[in-house]
């Protein structure tokens, strides 16, 4: 299983001062030289913490994979076709939100997403669709012609009780498990951290975990390229 690391809260620090440090494309590096296998940040409508600029640096700088998290608007459509990362994700978005709180609702806005997958795809960016682990979103997914689903694991992470945080694990190898039937692929991501990323390590299924704000509230303590680390030995240990 592999490891995307999101660095929107480096630049989330840098936008809290307006300053030029901390910089999200240099710790894009160091996430580099720590051993994950791509960097994943969100250009949102607000630029709350991403800027323009950085997108276009990554892409000049990142040697593993760059995963630009973006929702359907117009504006950042055109700035991802410029940039040509070599994966969008397209997620839900709402400028009042503190982040991304749920999945995107791919058979409300089935036509607008399956259009835009095409403009994606013609520019020779793979696309994958944050959702919730629903069978009829993932149904629905694979029909606009996205190559990966991204499961929304937010539930999960948030569940409280024991009882609680089983059910949605369920909810989660289900998912995963029409998915594959069904012939699209699947990552992960939202709200994992170093106590419960272990059971969702065990899906096999999956490819790809996305996990950006606990390695970054780790590293304030232990320094980027060790949060990395660690995170990666929880993964590699426990999908084995």
């Amino acid at each position: 299983m592999k490891l995307g690391v999101n660095i929107d809260h480096i630049a989330t620090l840098r936008q809290a001062r307006h300053s030029q440090s901390p910089d999200p494309v240099y710790a894009a590096f160091i996430c580099e030289l720590a051993g994950c296998d791509s960097i994943v940040c969100h250009l949102r409508e607000d630029r709350r913490h991403i800027q323009d600029r950085d997108v276009y640096l990554l892409k000049q700088v990142v040697k593993t994979r760059l995963n630009l998290e973006m929702a359907l608007s117009e504006e950042i459509v055109k700035i991802a076709l410029d940039v040509k990362p070599h994966q969008v994700t397209l997620v839900p978005e709402k400028r009042e939100e503190l982040t991304t709180e749920g999945g995107l609702d791919v058979i409300k806005n089935f036509e607008k997403i399956k259009k835009n997958v095409k403009r994606f795809h013609n520019a020779g960016i793979k696309v994958s669709l944050f959702i919730e682990p629903e069978e009829n979103q993932i149904l629905k997914s694979k029909e606009t012609g996205a190559e990966f689903i991204e499961i929304h694991t937010g539930r999960y992470a948030e569940a409280k009780a024991e009882e609680d945080m089983q059910k949605e694990l369920e909810k989660i190898v289900r998912a995963t498990d029409y998915a594959i039937s069904i012939g699209i692929r699947v990552n992960a991501g939202h709200g994992l951290d170093y106590h419960n990323t272990g059971p969702i390590c065990r899906i096999k299924e999956i490819e790809e975990l996305n996990i950006g704000y606990s390695i970054i509230c780790r590293a304030v303590f232990v320094g980027l390229e060790t949060a990395i680390r660690e995170m990666l030995d929880i993964i590699r240990r426990e999908s084995r």
